[in-house]
């Protein structure tokens, strides 16, 4: 019989927090009577994280563990995660105790029974740093929300229910994680709701967090807007930009030289600043244009340049096709 639910635990140095957590998770699960399986994901820790998943994996056999060989972040911890995970709804939390596993039935509700793609937690009210991370936090997901066009309040919460489909269909990597949201809207997932959840103070530990996470936040969000929207047709950004500024620059050049001819003169062109603004305009362009001829090349050369998902098939007789 297929499990319930998945429960994704990505961590790193969390040694303290993990037997109060699982403890917690199966209090909730059994309770509601839930098939579940807890995924705990170890980043490479430092501390005895990976013996006390260790000890609880015999204490509790809904508990797996994968253990990464050195730190390589929380997107590629989920990933591995999503693979992994055979729950018809997965759930992800940290697991630093400041997301309450009792948020785990409401979350198992609004996927199975409301018939959302997936759920993200808004932390509403939260005891962190209001200058370190309140404040930052609200501006990064403003951006976020103009960008992507999903209204959600906070895109980075932990706290998040999918069906099973969307964490199959989408890849997170780099530091993506924080964008799971328009990762399966790309996908083609549109239903995709919000719950306000309980923030609770952090019990053990430190943040594993800095303020480099803002700016590179808003960079990986300009990388994902571009690659969704070009990434399989690049010569519609670069050809297109290459083209204009070409003929810019190609435009100015002629007339200058008109300018030139109704002047009489048949030398001094290159004596105006102008010439050699059009003329770097025309190299500018020529060079984004053959930039998106290079790019298209990749983009067709690409294994995945065909990937879409299929959501059911009529008429094959119970055969599938990829």
């Amino acid at each position: 019989m297929p499990l319930d639910i998945s429960i994704v635990i990505p961590l790193f140095n969390e040694e303290e927090s993990l037997p109060e957590l699982v403890e917690w998770i199966e209090r909730v699960c059994l309770a509601h009577g839930y098939k579940h399986e807890i995924i705990m994901v170890d980043d490479g820790s430092t501390d005895n994280s990976w013996e006390v998943i260790n000890g609880l994996s015999l204490q509790y056999p809904a508990v797996h563990g994968i253990k990464f060989q050195r730190n390589y972040g929380k997107s590629p911890a989920l990933n591995e995660a999503f693979k992994a995970a055979t729950g018809n709804v997965v759930i992800t939390m940290d697991a630093d105790l400041q997301d309450s596993p009792d948020e785990i039935p409401e979350l198992y509700k609004m996927i199975v029974a409301d018939g959302f793609d997936m759920v993200s937690g808004w932390k509403k009210v939260r005891y962190d740093n209001a200058v370190s991370k309140n404040l930052p936090s609200k501006l990064y997901n403003a951006v976020n929300r103009a960008m992507s066009g999903i209204q959600l309040h906070d895109f980075n919460c932990g706290l998040k229910s999918y069906k099973r489909k969307v964490v199959k269909s989408i890849e997170v990597y780099g530091e993506m994680h924080r964008f799971i949201p328009v990762l399966a809207k790309e996908a083609g997932f549109k239903k995709i709701g919000e719950k306000v959840v309980q923030h609770r103070a952090r019990k053990y530990g430190v943040s594993k967090f800095g303020w480099n996470r803002f700016i590179n936040g808003f960079l990986d969000l300009l990388s994902l807007q571009f690659i969704s929207r070009f990434g399989k047709k690049p010569m519609h950004f670069f050809g297109a930009f290459g083209s204009f500024t070409f003929l810019i620059g190609f435009i100015c050049s002629v007339w200058l030289i008109v300018e030139r001819i109704k002047e009489g003169a048949t030398y001094g062109l290159t004596n105006k600043p102008g010439f050699y603004i059009a003329l770097t305009t025309m190299v500018i362009g020529t060079l984004f244009f053959l930039t998106g001829f290079v790019a298209e090349l990749v983009s067709r050369s690409a294994a995945d340049r065909n990937t879409y998902l299929i959501e059911d098939r009529l008429g094959w007789n119970n055969k599938t096709s990829e």
